[in-house]
């Protein structure tokens, strides 16, 4: 049998937090590999996913450092503020409410980008790339994990050897029930309608969370007068909503949009995500780590699932690196259990945060309603607690990795 070809990294999943990865360890001095069934011309076609990001100021650090942003740039849509309020269906909202602005912590809270403009970044950044070589299209076929090594088999009939292996597939991993990680995970009675929409007035950069009954809906502004709408609704009701005439959706938007930007009107097809949660039940193992929605996934209710892959990457990244600066065995489990101790407890409290917002604001208990009506006042009122929430949002609390901080891995 053929000997198979040598690599320092093999990466299942050549996504947004994938290719993320590979071009940290491979611009660190590693050779990567990234396999992924889906070719580049697949996953960044408009039609392959309609939704956007919001991307971080610390996650634009680093994807500045790994010379990805500035191809992205001019097609993100800064979040200058960002307001959240509660209310019913066709009511008017609470006079309680959330404004963070940007001005108080000097930067944007964020951006916007389209989901296939931020692949297409990351894909040419990768070609450009010489450690790293793309397999795709290929899957992986088995993996054989042993003391010295990890021996990746593709479908496409290559074979890699390197001493470690990361598994970025997303929330449905093989990879990961290969390797025998299990998974604490629940669904949501609730479907995430995802379109675009034109209107008439400017947002200014303003980012709009409005909690209704069935779930929040978020404005999420977009270059040019466009905005991304992430409507959460009921499950029982999401597919009726999906088959509406385009006049018919469009009045459903406009209810629950508002008329601050004048006249809506739907530009594009829709789609729809069911939201999950999940954590894995351990992230590493000898020669083998989790990393993104292979690792954790949580509610959209705070627009932070990327971000939270980002931080997988800039952590392993740095523990990666480090040790095969000093000479070590960096697939060891040693080496990996620092990763997992570094990421695993910030993905749970996230994790459930999400979760816990959800399931505060997805109803119309009236006692609820004026507790959570008064911890948005209470917030909003509070400065230093209004600026700490603005900075975690920003990915800017804690102990940030180097590539977070806007330095070399």
């Amino acid at each position: 049998m053929k000997r198979p070809n040598e690599a320092d990294a093999v990466i299942g999943g050549g996504g947004m937090v994938g290719l993320t990865l590979a071009l940290a360890l491979a611009k660190g001095g590693l050779k990567v590999i990234v396999a992924d069934p889906v070719s580049p011309a697949n996953s960044t076609a408009a039609a392959f996913d309609g939704r956007v990001s919001a991307i971080s100021y610390s996650s634009v650090r680093m994807l500045n450092t790994l010379g990805v942003w500035p191809a992205m740039r001019d097609r993100a849509q800064p979040i200058h503020d960002i307001l959240v309020t509660d209310a019913k269906l066709g009511r008017v909202p609470s006079p309680f409410s959330l404004h963070f602005d940007h001005r108080e912590i000097g930067v944007p809270m964020g951006f916007i980008v389209e989901n296939r403009d931020i692949r297409a970044a990351l894909v040419a950044a990768a070609e450009r790339t010489p450690a790293l070589i793309l397999e795709v299209p290929a899957s992986i076929a088995e993996l054989e994990p042993d003391g010295a090594g990890i021996e990746v088999q593709l479908d496409n009939g290559a074979r890699f050897r390197a001493p470690l292996f990361l598994a970025a597939e997303g929330r449905d991993s093989p990879s990961r029930e290969r390797m025998g990680i299990g998974l604490i995970s629940w669904s949501y009675p609730q479907r995430g309608i995802v379109a675009t929409v034109a209107h008439e007035q400017p947002h200014n950069g303003t980012a709009f969370e409005h909690f209704l009954p069935s779930g929040p809906f978020a404005i999420l502004p977009m270059t040019g007068n466009r905005s991304s709408l992430v409507w959460t609704e009921r499950e029982e009701l999401a597919d009726a909503m999906l088959q509406l005439p385009e006049a018919a959706f469009e009045a459903e938007v406009a209810r629950r949009f508002g008329a601050h930007l004048g006249a809506v009107r739907a530009d594009g097809p829709r789609w729809s995500y069911p939201p999950r949660f999940h954590l894995a039940r351990a992230y590493v193992r000898p020669r083998f780590a989790l990393v993104g929605d292979a690792a954790h996934g949580i509610h959209p209710i705070a627009g932070q699932g990327l971000n939270l892959g980002f931080k997988d990457v800039a952590a392993l990244a740095e523990i990666v690196l480090d040790a095969a600066r000093l000479g070590l065995d960096f697939g060891t489990l040693d080496v990996l259990r620092r990763y997992e101790r570094w990421r695993r407890f910030d993905s749970f409290a996230l994790a459930a945060a999400t979760d816990a917002l959800n399931r505060l604001f997805s109803n119309d208990i009236g006692p609820l309603r004026f507790a959570r009506d008064m911890g948005l006042g209470i917030v909003d009122g509070i400065g230093p607690l209004r600026r700490f929430f603005m900075r975690h949002a920003g990915g800017d609390i804690g102990k940030l990795p180097r590539l977070l901080r806007g330095e070399a891995a």
